[in-house]
């Protein structure tokens, strides 16, 4: 018996794209090899703004892809995936990628505020998806897992310093029972 489609496949997203409001790309990771050329990947990004772009829907099919899309102040944000890929699962990924940058640039997502924190978009972007694979679609686990890996602030310094001192105030004091 054979299947009546392809075969099911963890590799969900092709694409995920975050355009200005000129079409001009500030982000863009491709999963795949459906434009292994810049001047294709390009090309489909211009295609894809100039037809979503004032388009008041969320989905939209392209050159046989299935593209979620939303804008938020003056950015687009795309989920791209394959024509038979669900829907619902790439509005996840999209939804998933608004939530998180909103609560971690504490503020409406915008160009400037994503210019300057591109390095922890890419995290979070690197979070969601992974080769094309969804790795989480809740906004709060992305956040925990980025809160996570963030450094904290290397004091080894300062504690090994505290305690040398206070080893000598104990030192000091050793033997006086605390009163003076």
């Amino acid at each position: 018996m054979e299947p009546a489609g392809p075969e099911p496949s963890l590799y969900t997203v092709k694409a995920l794209l975050i355009l200005d409001s000129r079409g001009q790309r500030l982000l863009a990771k491709y999963y795949d090899s459906t434009f292994p050329t810049a001047k294709e990947q390009a090309a489909f990004e211009s295609s894809v703004f100039s037809k979503t772009q004032r388009a008041g829907g969320e989905i939209t099919s392209l050159e046989g892809l299935t593209v979620v899309y939303r804008s938020s102040v003056d950015l687009f944000f795309y989920v791209v995936g394959g024509c038979q890929e669900n829907e619902l699962m790439l509005s996840a990924v999209l939804a998933c990628l608004l939530d998180t940058l909103g609560h971690l640039l504490r503020k409406e997502v915008e160009k400037r505020w994503l210019l300057d924190n591109m390095e922890g978009t890419f995290l979070v972007v690197d979070e969601i998806v992974d080769r094309g694979v969804i790795l989480e679609s809740d906004p709060q686990q992305v956040i925990q897992r980025l809160s996570l890996r963030a450094p904290e602030p290397a004091a080894y310094g300062f504690v090994l310093f505290d305690y040398l001192a206070g080893s000598s105030e104990r030192r000091d004091t050793g033997g006086t029972g605390g009163h003076e």
